[in-house]
């Protein structure tokens, strides 16, 4: 049982054990609340079970089951009655997440005066964009080009924003890290206001949002573009001995020059890198930054030395069967020992020690320990707190949309694209460039009181870095279906290509800055249903 504490007084997990019932009452709480319906999956085990698990511990047990995302105002009510006078909570569900909804449901009433009273009246506007990363800004700006008119906000605390896919031609020492970086004022859409602060609570009956401030904003429309959260802190020692000890990421702005570095002036000994569980963002990026690697060590000389090793938690090189056979050639030339379904779980950074979570011959769980004298790690990754913990979110955290339209399945003036969405495509900067067309158009004709039109065909795109002057462009949507951009003669995306470098190297970041960011929907008009 993984126990996360929302209050001194109330924690939350998944589904619970008998043992656990019995660790929980030696820990002082005094109530369990189930919030699973039973019989929700094989093998459950049902409340009356837990209920009399917890009688013969001399605590209460209260069954107020709900399916995810259909929680009731009626349940809202029998958990903040369950609530009174009981001094230690634990709630479950099947991840946790009902449990959150639920307590943040039932403290509502009381949060929304304390933010009216120490704040300003909630300012009303058409449309609010929470987060203004590429998704949030691009669809902003296709927001704006529909229809310049509408009051529009984005919300975001941070002062910089980030070219992110160039971050592994930093590690490769092909761009300097202050090409991929702009301030965030310099990018914001005219005619929008930017608020710079960060969400807390989503009222989505009330058409509000919460800001950590305090101040309530008011919305007809709520676009949730939060993107994705690096869990750096799930891996046991990594957050304290990164950027040093030979340890760095393209995953951080700050960390991708070091790459670089590392990469520079290792003439000998282990190089590891490593890929965690998916969903991540850009999921070729750890073995683009391997590639890019192998290939300066081949050609300084020094590769003969450098024994290179891909931990990879998943069981495949690449989910796109199609590009396998182009990668697995470059595995072969830089003579990689590729490992899979072994998850990095602690780094000893003054050891150099890395160690991994894996399998023996008989199927048990065993830990690999291995030594390395440069380490790049891909962190795990999932949604935002603010977002996993908000009646937006799905089982598993990320906001739950339609996989076409992009529109909430529960609240029918919310979107979400981008990292954080549920939507089952790999998630790219790319998949943002489609998506943000595709959530303007649906948003304009929504203003207009015209039927949402609009889809999404589950397009992403991973250029994959084989070596220096050479990309596999992976170009595919929905169940692996492949989705060129180019035609074969000018590209053929199942295979290295130079075209498809001087994309990546010379097009691609002006693209970006000049037209996906200013509303410039080149390659990307949103397709329409009939």
């Amino acid at each position: 049982m993984l126990r996360k504490a929302i209050t001194d007084h109330y924690s939350v997990s998944e589904q619970i054990s008998l043992d656990d019932v019995d660790t929980l009452a030696k820990s002082g709480v005094t109530l369990i609340i189930c919030n699973r319906p039973d019989n929700e999956e094989e093998g459950q085990l049902n409340f009356a079970k837990v209920a009399e698990q917890a009688k013969a511990n001399h605590i209460s047990a209260i069954h107020i089951p709900f399916s995810g995302g259909q929680m009731q105002p009626e349940d809202v009510g029998a958990f903040k009655q369950a609530l009174k006078g009981t001094l230690n909570v634990h709630a479950y569900c099947r991840t946790g997440n009902r449990s959150t909804q639920i307590w943040q449901a039932s403290q509502e009433p009381t949060i929304q005066p304390q933010a009216a009273a120490s704040a300003s009246p909630s300012p009303q506007y058409d449309v609010v964009i929470v987060g203004a990363g590429s998704a949030g800004l691009a669809t902003a700006a296709s927001l704006l080009k529909r229809q310049s008119n509408i009051k529009l906000c984005l919300i975001d605390p941070a002062n910089s924003h980030y070219y992110q896919p160039g971050w592994t031609l930093v590690g490769g020492g092909v761009f300097k890290a202050a090409k991929t970086h702009r301030k965030m004022a310099h990018v914001i859409p005219r005619n929008s206001t930017w608020i710079q602060q960060s969400v807390s609570t989503f009222l989505p009956n009330e058409n509000k949002l919460v800001l950590d401030n305090g101040q309530q904003v008011s919305y007809r429309f709520l676009v949730v573009a939060a993107g994705i959260k690096l869990n750096w802190e799930a891996i046991e020692g990594l957050s304290e001995t990164l950027g040093k000890n030979g340890v760095t990421s393209n995953y951080r702005y700050d960390l991708a020059p070091y790459t670089w570095e590392l990469v520079k002036n290792l003439k000998n000994g282990n190089a590891v890198f490593t890929q965690p569980p998916m969903p991540i963002k850009c999921a070729g990026a750890p073995q683009k930054a391997m590639y890019l690697s192998c290939d300066h060590w081949l050609k300084n000389g020094s590769h003969k030395n450098i024994k290179t090793s891909f931990y990879n938690a998943g069981g495949v090189i690449f989910g796109v069967p199609a590009y396998v056979p182009a990668l697995e050639s470059y595995l072969k030339k830089y003579q990689v020992n590729t490992q899979y379904s072994h998850n990095l779980v602690k780094v000893d950074g003054p050891n150099k020690r890395a160690y991994f979570a894996a399998k023996d011959k008989n199927g048990e769980p065993t830990i690999i320990e291995t030594q390395f004298d440069m380490l790049h790690v891909c962190p795990p990754q999932c949604a935002p707190d603010f977002i996993r913990n908000s009646p937006l979110a799905d089982e598993a955290g990320w906001v739950e949309v339609d996989k076409e339209t992009l529109q909430h399945t529960r609240f029918s003036n919310i979107w979400s694209l981008g990292d954080v969405s549920n939507t089952p495509n790999a998630k790219t900067m790319a998949a943002a460039r489609k998506q943000a067309p595709v959530v303007a158009q649906n948003i304009a004709d929504a203003l207009q009181n015209r039927p949402i039109k609009a889809i999404y065909d589950g397009y992403g795109s991973c250029p994959l870095t084989v070596e220096r002057g050479k990309i596999v462009l992976a170009e595919f949507g929905y169940g692996g279906k492949l989705l060129p951009t180019f035609p074969k003669w000018i590209n053929d995306g199942t295979k290295p290509t130079y075209f498809a470098w001087l994309l990546k190297e010379e097009i691609l970041p002006p693209f970006y800055w000049h037209g996906m960011l200013k509303g410039y929907e080149w390659f990307v008009k949103p397709e329409v249903k009939e």
